[in-house]
């Protein structure tokens, strides 16, 4: 284990200190001020989680750069962080999509500046506190405060049916959580009074509480991640978030719910997880390819994106639930290779957006003869959310499959029709957007993506393809980490 160090607690409280002066000096006749106080906050976020990627020892599967101090005394709660191969990514993940999300707001928000850009980067570092608490009570603090600032971001800066979409997040995910508190409170009891996490991991639990255990926690992650049925929420929440909403929701908060399945269900009712991983396995599939069918028939892009959002997700719970190397690698790939094809899609459709003001695919049309630049990147994201080799989306869906195909071939067969569907719904969306002759004056009209725009643009661009041709930084990190969760889960089945 490595030595004590705030590394975790900088990348945490810097954005949210950041999103508090913001708040603080919230005036709407500088919102210049609020853009350059929140691209530092982001960028000084940012920066603090590089020693994450460059110290972290990638030969052991024990917690690294843990800090331990104590909270509330009376409970036995303390402010416990810590990463390990399955956490460390995301942390920096988290960071660089709060710097892209700020940019991409950078000319677009005019109302209320200071609080939109607040909102964003106090959101960040509680996600980064869902990924570094070791603590279970610190773990559920944070899972439920990030509802909050996305609540705002959707309720205030949100479409027309913004506080109908607030709400059904809100509500949704509130519901779920509420049954995971329970279950916390049992653990705690159960361990003698820890709220540790890692703690948890070792209590030997009887077939019974197990059950009762994996179904709180299945609610309050399904939900978050979201599986089939309880999939409903996003939609209608992508459809009216703004942009930046939007793309944080799809990089960052859907993975709070898959990385529970790892943290919490796996390790700690690993029993219950064998004996309910067909009807994960059958919710992911119907994920897969229903939700891929429903896909194909959106008219709205950010719809269609969203639905394959949920798609892309059944991969990831599909992969952690048929308990071999390559699918639970796969599925945190995907997870991390998500985060920067779907951040870009939205982030792409967004760029249209701002231009139209409007998200339906039948009011473009040859959208290429105007904006070249900018349809060549759309492009590029569009094949990788089909999983084109080469691209950050192909790695982890094809490893999920690979060990879906180890599991069960006919698992794995199922699981490849989600590559036909995902090409089929993105490329007649592309196609139908950029390609063709311009059919209208909205069209005719338009100007290629600026310097800021291409910037963005880029370097979303050089993370896709970064993860598709050179994955190994990635899977080396995870490698350690996953094998000894895998051996853990395996133990207690042959006790």
């Amino acid at each position: 284990m490595q030595t004590m160090s705030n590394i975790l607690s900088l990348a945490i409280w810097v954005p949210v200190a950041f999103g508090i002066l913001l708040l603080a000096a919230g005036r709407q006749d500088n919102p210049g001020a609020a853009r350059w106080i929140a691209l530092v906050g982001s960028i000084a976020g940012f920066l603090v989680t590089i020693p994450l990627m460059t110290d972290f020892d990638t030969t052991t599967a024990a917690m690294q750069f843990v800090e331990k101090a104590p909270w509330i005394e009376r409970f036995n709660v303390t402010y416990h962080l810590g990463v390990d191969g399955i956490s460390m990514w995301f942390v920096p993940l988290t960071a660089f999509i709060t710097v892209i999300v700020v940019l991409a707001g950078w000319e677009v928000i005019e109302d209320r500046p200071h609080q939109y850009f607040g909102a964003f980067l106090i959101l960040s570092g509680l996600m980064i506190g869902v990924f570094a608490a070791l603590d279970g009570m610190l773990f559920y603090v944070f899972f439920e405060a990030t509802l909050i600032p996305m609540y705002i971001i959707i309720g205030v800066w949100g479409g027309p049916r913004r506080v109908y979409a607030a709400f059904k997040f809100f509500l949704y995910t509130l519901l779920g959580s509420l049954l995971m508190l329970v279950a916390l409170i049992f653990l705690y009891y159960k361990s003698g009074g820890s709220f540790s996490i890692l703690d948890w991991h070792k209590l030997p639990l009887g077939a019974t509480p197990q059950a009762l255990l994996f179904g709180a926690f299945f609610a309050a992650f399904a939900v978050k991640v979201p599986m089939f049925p309880v999939h409903t929420w996003l939609p209608d929440v992508h459809v009216e978030a703004p942009t930046g909403g939007s793309a944080v929701l799809a990089a960052i908060m859907l993975k709070l719910g898959c990385y529970g399945f790892l943290r919490f269900m796996l390790p700690i009712v690993p029993d219950a997880s064998h004996e309910f991983a067909p009807l994960v396995i059958t919710l992911s599939l119907i994920g897969v390819i229903y939700i891929g069918l429903v896909a194909m028939v959106q008219g709205d892009m950010k719809k269609l994106v969203a639905y394959s959002s949920i798609a892309h997700m059944g991969f990831v719970t599909l992969g952690f639930f048929i308990f071999n190397e390559l699918g639970v690698v796969g599925g945190l790939v995907q997870m991390i290779a998500h985060g920067f094809v779907s951040g870009a899609m939205f982030l792409s459709i967004g760029v249209l957006y701002d231009r139209v003001h409007s998200r339906e695919i039948a009011s473009y049309g040859g959208v290429v003869n105007t904006m070249p630049k900018f349809a060549a990147f759309a492009l590029l994201f569009s094949m990788a959310n089909c999983g084109l080799p080469g691209t950050a989306g192909f790695v982890g869906e094809w490893m999920v499959i690979l060990g879906a195909v180890q599991y069960d071939f006919l698992i794995g067969a199922l699981a490849a029709t989600a590559l036909i569907f995902g090409a089929a719904y993105t490329l007649w969306m592309y196609k139908r957007v950029y390609f063709g002759d311009v059919t209208n004056d909205d069209v005719r009209g338009l100007s290629d993506i600026n310097a800021r725009e291409f910037l963005i643009l880029a370097v979303l661009a050089a993370a896709v393809l970064w993860m598709g041709i050179q994955p190994k930084p990635f899977t080396d990190v995870m490698h350690v980490s996953v094998t000894e969760l895998l051996k853990h889960v395996a133990q207690s089945k042959l006790n």
